[in-house]
């Protein structure tokens, strides 16, 4: 049985732990027999001792996005100045919203609200011949 991240394991799986438990298998064999840790065959038996729960807790602890609720203002700022810098964004949120950000934080939402920043066209043709043109420039 594989453990994806965020997702609790099954009743069943619990259910086996328990029932390993009542038969005196020590916590590290049921570990092995089950392949789990150690650490959460401990942790399911002794919440079932002290508080008789023997199903998966509601998750908790997500954190909301922090620009969650300036999502709206973000995309319409964008789509007023598309050629704002990340660092410009920072300021005008932390001027007008008083809000302070992370250049990965801003970056990482406009990512989430598939925004992009436009390039200002002025400048293209301004470096010199080969200039971060990577492994395609290089002959």
């Amino acid at each position: 049985m594989l453990w994806q991240r965020g997702k609790a394991y099954s009743q069943d799986l619990r259910d086996r732990v328990f029932a390993a438990a009542a038969a005196g298998t020590p916590v590290a064999r049921i570990a092995e027999m089950l392949l789990v840790s150690g650490p959460y065959v401990s942790k399911v038996l002794i919440r079932r001792n002290r508080t008789g729960e023997t199903a998966a807790r509601p998750q908790c602890c997500h954190v909301p996005a922090k620009l969650r609720d300036y999502h709206t203002v973000i995309r319409q700022r964008v789509e007023a100045k598309p050629d704002a810098t990340l660092a410009e964004l920072r300021s005008w949120l932390l001027e007008t919203h008083q809000v302070s950000v992370s250049m990965t934080l801003m970056w990482e939402t406009l990512a989430q609200l598939d925004l992009t920043l436009k390039k200002d066209l002025a400048r293209r043709g301004t470096e010199p011949p080969g200039c971060r043109q990577g492994a395609r420039g290089m002959a």
